[in-house]
């Protein structure tokens, strides 16, 4: 790790997904006196989370901080307030990972200067410690830099590097907004079974528990999906009678090819 009590790891947003990812770090053994945690009202939880294992909170970044790592876990839209106030803080070697939408590397490098930016993908899963994090740094983070990234962000889940910055928004499109995608389709599938004739409350407990186990059995499985599917579809059988409609020609593929458009051309438009 490359940051310490007196080069501190600076955790500005203490939100759902900050606060997931300080959870994380915690159980995955950092030492809480390393951590500092930026945020001007943080929930009750929280707070109580902060003061419970010994991490400095303060409401605001200052000089004397002298962090080591940044990590910026605020909505795209507080930028234009969160980082000029940030300035101070930053140092010549700090270096800042973001993992808000749409706020491209240029922009950190216009407020702070030409210093090691990480921009990080992570989903909500991360709260649960199946998260998956897509990363692109750009070429000041040094090797140190990138090896104490990928371990912080292992502690949440499984960690992708990414080739260009513009992939970014394909992530977001895809992992980021996609756990979204995954609970519409169990609210779709409880409705559906619902309208069929089930009662509400077990239409909805057989879709939410079916929606996790199939994941929970495509995370264990060495099987790909399409295997999986196919292993489960017997020929002329309800299943097959199923996806019949699901994959047809407007089906629930082109479906979600326009969703994932959909969410990539908005993530381009908040990095305006």
């Amino acid at each position: 790790m490359i940051f310490s009590k007196e080069r501190p790891f600076l955790l500005i947003g203490a939100g759902k997904m900050g606060g997931a990812m300080l959870s994380g770090w915690i159980a995955d053994g950092v030492d809480p006196a390393s951590l500092v945690v930026s945020d001007p009202n943080p929930a009750p939880e929280m707070a109580a989370f902060l003061r419970d294992n010994g991490i400095r909170h303060v409401t605001a970044a200052t000089a004397d901080l002298k962090p080591a790592i940044v990590l910026v876990a605020v909505k795209p839209q507080m930028m234009d307030v969160v980082l000029p106030a940030l300035k101070p803080a930053i140092q010549a070697d700090t270096v800042v990972l973001s993992v808000a939408a749409g706020t491209p590397i240029s922009r950190f490098i216009a407020e702070f200067g030409n210093i090691a930016v990480a921009r990080a993908m992570p989903n909500t899963p991360a709260m649960v410690g199946r998260g998956i994090t897509a990363v692109y740094p750009n070429e000041a983070v040094t090797g140190d830099q990138k090896a104490t990234i990928d371990e912080l962000l292992k502690a949440v889940g499984k960690v992708v590097w990414l080739d260009t910055e513009d992939q970014i928004d394909l992530v977001t499109a895809v992992s980021g907004s996609g756990p979204a995608y995954v609970f519409w389709l169990a609210e779709c599938l409880a409705e559906a079974g619902k309208a069929a004739g089930l009662p509400d409350a077990l239409s909805r407990q057989l879709a939410e528990a079916t929606v996790c186990g199939a994941g929970e059995l495509m995370h264990q499985s060495p099987d790909t999906p399409t295997v999986l599917r196919q292993n489960v579809t017997s020929p002329n059988g309800t299943t097959a009678a199923a996806l019949e409609v699901l994959m047809a020609a407007d089906g629930l593929g082109p479906l979600m090819e326009r969703a994932v458009e959909a969410a990539a051309r908005r993530a381009r438009e908040l990095a305006g």
